[in-house]
């Protein structure tokens, strides 16, 4: 029996739910692909509606600008790496050990899962990687946010942050650290590949040593046994 995950996303991320039509998901499909492929700053919705057959205002009626399909996609992906997260560390009871599962998840390449037909996780996680900041590096940031567009993000660290208290309770600053923690995974991944002066991971170009310095960091920090 085949497994569908279906994400339920904020209503203001778009116009019309994409979810609910084929012309929808192959916008979200298609869009995944040519960002990785060229670049947000590249992408439009022209091309796009050049690239899947249909009309830049078959687009519009879908998402109002390529910055709001920008936050859906990076949205969706928070939601399902913490679906991961939990799923994958439901029977450990060990904090330490969850924490160590996390990192693992935040640092490995994502392979693309069978159970979601029109987003390839792989090329997403790549965005994520190289694009997801300019989610919320804006001037109407602050009005993104009372929308609760960032909410995902936000519930991911919350987990990460339950973590790490549960780890050693008396550290003060678990959501700070559980931010951290996501943000140099990706930037250190990045760095790796295009600014290597910046790591000490580019010659293997090594994602088990990405993890194995987040857990240093991390547990040094924090001041837990493990």
């Amino acid at each position: 029996m085949d497994v569908e995950i279906h994400i339920k996303m904020n209503e203001k991320l778009f116009v019309r739910n994409p979810e609910q039509t084929d012309l929808g998901k192959k916008i979200i499909k298609n869009s995944i692909e040519l960002i990785q492929g060229g670049g947000f700053e590249a992408f439009t919705f022209k091309k796009l509606a050049e690239h899947i057959g249909t009309t830049e205002a078959g687009i519009y009626r879908y998402f109002e600008n390529k910055h709001r399909l920008l936050i859906y996609i990076t949205a969706w992906y928070w939601s399902y790496l913490q679906y991961r997260v939990v799923f994958e560390t439901n029977n450990i009871d060990d904090p330490a050990a969850k924490l160590k599962k996390v990192i693992q998840l935040l640092t490995s390449t994502v392979l693309e899962d069978e159970r979601v037909k029109h987003i390839d996780e792989k090329l997403l996680h790549e965005i994520i990687i190289a694009e997801g900041s300019k989610a919320y590096l804006t001037k109407h940031i602050s009005e993104d946010n009372r929308d609760k567009l960032f909410k995902p993000y936000k519930d991911l660290c919350s987990v990460i942050a339950e973590f790490i208290t549960a780890s050693n309770p008396a550290y003060k600053f678990p959501h700070s650290l559980a931010s951290t923690i996501i943000e140099a995974a990706h930037n250190q991944n990045f760095f790796m590949h295009h600014l290597p002066s910046l790591t000490d991971f580019a010659t293997e170009k090594s994602e088990k040593n990405i993890a194995l310095f987040i857990e240093e960091m991390v547990f040094n920090t924090i001041g837990s046994g493990h």
